[in-house]
């Protein structure tokens, strides 16, 4: 009877001594900038308590069919799925679309983030572990990076990245408190890699800028400025050209999102995803802004058109009943503009040797965010000194992708003189605005 006593208080030392090592481990880890910040933490709490994983499908996956509705639970060994049954086909499906998972999606996604941070198979799960109560095998989590290395674009990158930083440091995370609490990620090591390997060193003002981010952010200026998705003045768009296509941002997005319950979690979750994982996604809820000052040497000095000409006319107008004469240089539509327009950008990217401005919008195809993001461009352009013609501006959710160049929308072609090409038989050919050849 003595030595079960004995035995059993061996045991109680031992698992007392397991829980502060384990404390210890978890604080070591909460101290790096990337490994657990709150809003992940929350997010991941959140997604293993609820019963579904993900938000309610909008189509029948089997017929496409709007006409379904909720039918029970499925209760698996770590988590709980939400079943659909379809009214037009009769099929039972979930709502998400990687079947026969013996873990969650989000665990799943974690481990996929925290292995393209740099962390080693036996490390990152053992953080799965911390974080989720559960441990993969290292040949599991191997398996999914295998599986997903077509979505997982930066694993071709890693082997070299992991030289250059170590995991905690290779992504570099701050939050600011602008109104609402923002979450800026920037990664060190896919931009070196890109302005040095990949032929983008006319980007450095780029980096320059994302680097100062954390220590030089006037954070005052987004306490008093208006943010720029509020602004109501519109640009005129008679010249621009908006392309639809699908991404690469669509199947990443599509991949994500089926692991989210709330849509106050999805922007979080899809930037860590596209920070961790895409190739070419350097930055996140990156803050600009822009001054009345800048609008004005935009319009005075780069020839650019701000406002359209519905705005213009009428601030020229309130200027004549207050007894202003504006110059002939000045433009006068700009006295209706704040002093200060601030916004923060959901994705940067650099690809194909260009900037490129994203935001993810729920219900894409019915968006138009154009004033939003050239608003963006425009700021970050004047931000970092690189010209507007290097950037490209784009809007996408799982389903669709529109981009446009914010040049487009800004800057009005001049008219063209008509030029008269002679030949040696005498005859003259004429070239009108239009293009349209014309013998004369």
């Amino acid at each position: 009877m003595l030595n079960i006593e004995n035995f059993l208080q061996k045991i109680s030392e031992k698992i007392a001594q397991f829980r502060i090592t384990l404390t210890r481990e978890v604080a070591k880890f909460s101290k790096t900038r990337e490994i657990s910040t709150p809003q992940s933490d929350e997010i991941s709490r959140e997604v293993m308590r609820s019963k579904s994983l993900s938000p309610d499908p909008s189509l029948c996956p089997y017929c496409n069919s709007k006409e379904f509705v909720k039918r029970g639970l499925r209760k698996k060994k770590l988590e709980t799925v939400q079943l659909y049954l379809c009214g037009a086909c009769k099929r039972t499906f979930t709502s998400q679309f990687i079947k026969g998972r013996h873990f969650p999606m989000n665990l799943v996604i974690e481990g996929l983030n925290y292995y393209n941070l740099g962390f080693g198979l036996e490390e990152t799960c053992n953080l799965l572990n911390q974080k989720f109560g559960v441990r993969p095998e290292a040949s599991t989590l191997s398996n999914w990076t295998s599986q997903y290395s077509e979505l997982c674009r930066y694993s071709r990158l890693r082997p070299f990245a992991v030289k250059m930083f170590k995991p905690e440091d290779t992504v570099e995370t701050t939050s600011m408190a602008h109104r609402q609490i923002y979450r800026f990620r920037y990664h060190r090591a896919k931009m070196k890699i890109l302005l040095e390997d990949y032929k983008h060193r006319n980007f450095g003002p780029l980096k320059e800028y994302l680097e100062a981010v954390s220590s030089e952010t006037p954070h005052q200026y987004f306490q008093d400025g208006l943010r720029i998705s509020e602004i109501k003045t519109k640009f005129d768009k008679a010249q621009m050209i908006i392309r639809s296509k699908t991404n690469y941002a669509n199947a990443l997005a599509k991949f994500v999102l089926q692991s989210v319950k709330e849509n106050k979690f999805r922007h979080e979750a899809l930037q860590r995803f596209f920070i961790a994982n895409d190739s070419v996604t350097v930055a996140s809820e990156v803050p600009v802004y822009i001054k009345k000052e800048d609008i004005e040497h935009m319009e005075n000095t780069l020839g650019f058109k701000i406002l359209d000409e519905e705005i213009r006319v009428k601030g020229q107008k309130e200027n004549g009943e207050k007894g202003r004469v504006p110059k002939a240089t000045s433009n006068s539509a700009l006295d209706g503009l704040p002093r200060l327009l601030t916004g923060h950008i959901d994705l940067v990217q650099v690809r194909n040797g260009m900037i490129h401005i994203l935001d993810y919008k729920p219900n894409a195809a019915k968006e138009k965010p154009i004033e939003q993001l050239t608003w963006y461009a425009l700021a970050l352009s004047r931000l970092t000194g690189l010209r507007l013609y290097e950037f490209k501006c784009g809007w996408f959710d799982d389903k669709d992708y529109f981009e446009f160049y914010p040049l487009h929308v800004v800057y009005k072609m001049k008219d063209r003189k008509k030029k008269k090409v002679r030949f040696k038989s005498g005859d003259s050919v004429e070239i009108p605005e239009n293009n349209e050849i014309k013998v004369v």
